[in-house]
C-alpha cells in the first residue's frame, strides 16, 4: 500500500518538539507529528488528592481536549456538554498513567503535576503525541522545582514516549495518519520507556481479530521507533537536562542557598536609646 509522502511501513512521520511556547506555563511544548499538532503545558502545585494526604507522595494527572476545528468538521467544545466525552476521559487517564509509570511519586513530596493537552490539529495519533509531549512539558516543570529546591531529588525514574501502529490492508504499519487509522483492520497504541520497557498497550481488532504473530510484529514496530521519539525529546530538553545533571542528579539536589536573614525575619524594629 502506498502511503502519504511515500513513507515506508516502518517509517515515522516527521516529528518536531518546541519548548517554552507558553508565556505563563511552568513547562510547555508544541509537538508536531506530521500534520498532528498538540499543545501541552504542565503545572506543579503544592497539593495532592485526599487519598495521598500525609503520605509524602505526589501525584500526576492530565486533561485532554480537541479544539473545535482540529478535525475537518467542527466539533462542539466539551464544556458545552458539561463534561468530557468518554474518549477524552479515557485518553487523559492514559496520559496520567503513562507519566506516573516513570515518576518516583515519593520524590514529588505531596505535589501534584497536572498536564493539559490541547489538540490543535488532528491527523491521527493525538493521544500518543500527547504522551510524548507531556514528558517534555513535565521535565521542564519538575526541573524548575528541583533546581529551586522545592523537590529534593530528581523525580523521573525513566523516560516515556508513545506511538501508534496498526494493520492496514493486511500490512503492519507504524505511526498511522487519520486516513490509515480510519481504515485500519487492527489499531494499537504502545507506550514505552526509552530503553524498550512496555508501559501500556491498547490494541483493538477494529475489523477483524489478529494473531499472536501480528501482535508481536506491531509491538516490535512500535518499540523500534520509541528511541527516535526519545531522541527528539532529549534534543528539545538538552539544556534543561544538562542543568539537572550539573545539579547532582545521582545523589540528590545540593542544598538550597540559605536565605538572607532579613528575608526570614523582616526589618528589625527601630529602638530608642
Amino acid at each position: 500500500m502506498k502511503r502519504a509522502n511515500d513513507r515506508a511501513a516502518d517509517e515515522l512521520r516527521p516529528i518536531r518538539i518546541e519548548t517554552g511556547v507558553m508565556k505563563f506555563a511552568q513547562g510547555s511544548a508544541l509537538i508536531e507529528s506530521g500534520d498532528t499538532r498538540v499543545l501541552v503545558s504542565a503545572t506543579l502545585e503544592r497539593r495532592v488528592p485526599p487519598f495521598l494526604t500525609n503520605t509524602g507522595k505526589g501525584w500526576a494527572t492530565a486533561e485532554y481536549s480537541m479544539l473545535p476545528c482540529a478535525t475537518p468538521g467542527r466539533s462542539a467544545r466539551e464544556i458545552s456538554r458539561g463534561r468530557p466525552s468518554g474518549r477524552s476521559s479515557e485518553i487523559q487517564r492514559l496520559i496520567g498513567r503513562s507519566l506516573r509509570a516513570v515518576l518516583d511519586l515519593k520524590a514529588m513530596a505531596e505535589h501534584t503535576l497536572t498536564i493539559d493537552c490541547d489538540v490543535l490539529q488532528a491527523d491521527g495519533g493525538t493521544r500518543t503525541a500527547s504522551i510524548t509531549g507531556a514528558y517534555v512539558a513535565a521535565v521542564q516543570t519538575l526541573a524548575a522545582a528541583y533546581l529551586q529546591g522545592d523537590l529534593q531529588s530528581w523525580p523521573f525514574a525513566d523516560q516515556v514516549a508513545a506511538i501508534s501502529v496498526g494493520i492496514v490492508n493486511g500490512e503492519p504499519m507504524l505511526d498511522l495518519d487519520a486516513p490509515e487509522d480510519q481504515s485500519a483492520e487492527v489499531d494499537m497504541n504502545v507506550v514505552a520507556t526509552a530503553d524498550g520497557k512496555v508501559v501500556e498497550i491498547q490494541g483493538t481488532g477494529e475489523q477483524r481479530s489478529f494473531s499472536r504473530e501480528e501482535l508481536d510484529r506491531l509491538v516490535d514496530l512500535a518499540l523500534d521507533a520509541v528511541p527516535t521519539l526519545a531522541e527528539a525529546q532529549n534534543l528539545a530538553l538538552a539544556q534543561i537536562l544538562e542543568e539537572v545533571e550539573a545539579a547532582g542528579t545521582g545523589s540528590g539536589r545540593p542544598a538550597a542557598k540559605p536565605k538572607d536573614e532579613r528575608e526570614l525575619w523582616g526589618k528589625p524594629p527601630t529602638t530608642r536609646e
